[in-house]
């Protein structure tokens, strides 16, 4: 990682709601962010009322891995892309933003329905079937997965699903790379190939991990994420590097959320002014960013 964004890893081994700026700040994590942007009183002044009052934003994520979002070397500050983004939107909005650890991937959506969070980032893919329950502000690129496996094996490269045919391949639970696996496991078999079998960890440091240890060859993950793990750990190496054109990760936010558009505005007016860029080129993975912040059916595929 550049040194324009100093940060120390943690061990990579280790529909309609109420807006949540209702709920007491209890429970906060503390964080650093990269940029401390502007703001811009239009843009506060475009915000609902019940934010204006409180005068902040709270955000859930699952500190998963760097650089995405992750605990530093305390196990207690948030790092990362997705703090650093949604840090420097707040700033634009005029508002403070409280972090709150979600507890895993798949509490952010009812968290989101349930109006605890305002917003959630946790590397979220924007797709048609989380888009029937929650709503999207797009913010990142992310047609670029890898398959990580270890260094010994000498596997791969792979290119496309179509490969893996086969192959036992381990993803994340709840995540994207779990539909994407089995959509591909579908067609080697419809092709008379054997199928890939998929077995579904908790979470992507559990799934790496397994691969350390040899009890899954593969597995398969958000492009930056894996190969920042392959650079850190010596026993690991990139098996492949498939893109799936049109993925596109997003902010989540509660379904009819009158935070949607002035999310939307603040990153437009971070990317105008080359904020974004440079926090994204900070963690070395500026080749993810998007030229325009698209909401909802311009982004799920």
């Amino acid at each position: 990682m550049k040194t324009t964004v100093k940060r120390t890893a943690l061990s990579l081994l280790l529909a309609c709601a109420p807006l949540a700026a209702g709920y007491a700040a209890e429970g906060d994590v503390p964080f650093k962010a990269a940029l401390k942007a502007s703001a811009d009183p239009k843009l506060h002044g475009s915000l609902p009322d019940a934010v204006k009052k409180a005068g902040f934003i709270v955000a859930g994520t699952n500190p998963n891995t760097p650089p995405t979002t992750f605990y530093e070397a305390d196990n207690k500050t948030l790092a990362g892309r997705e703090i650093d983004v949604m840090s420097a939107i707040a700033d634009r909005l005029g508002v403070a933003i409280h972090w709150k650890d979600t507890g895993g991937f798949d509490n952010i959506i009812p968290g989101l329905k349930s109006g605890r969070y305002d917003v959630a980032l946790a590397n979220i893919d924007a797709n048609k079937k989380r888009f029937q329950q929650v709503d999207f502000v797009g913010y990142y690129n992310a047609s670029k997965l890898a398959l990580i496996a270890r260094k010994d094996a000498a596997l791969g490269p792979y290119t496309e699903l179509a490969q893996l045919c086969g192959q036992t391949v381990g993803a994340g639970a709840g995540t994207s790379q779990v539909t994407r696996l089995q959509q591909a496991s579908d067609q080697c078999v419809s092709a008379g190939k054997p199928a890939i079998t998929i077995p579904i960890f908790p979470d992507r440091p559990a799934g790496v991990q397994a691969t350390i240890s040899g009890r899954v060859p593969m597995f398969f993950g958000p492009y930056e994420g894996l190969r920042y793990q392959a650079s850190h750990v010596k026993a690991l190496a990139l098996a492949g590097d498939i893109n799936i054109e049109g993925t596109t990760v997003a902010i989540a936010l509660p379904k009819g959320s009158e935070l949607v558009k002035p999310v939307q505005a603040a990153l437009n007016s971070l990317i105008a002014d080359g904020s974004y860029q440079k926090i994204l080129d900070g963690w070395d993975i500026g080749f993810g960013a998007v030229k325009t912040a698209g909401i909802n059916e311009e982004i799920a595929k």
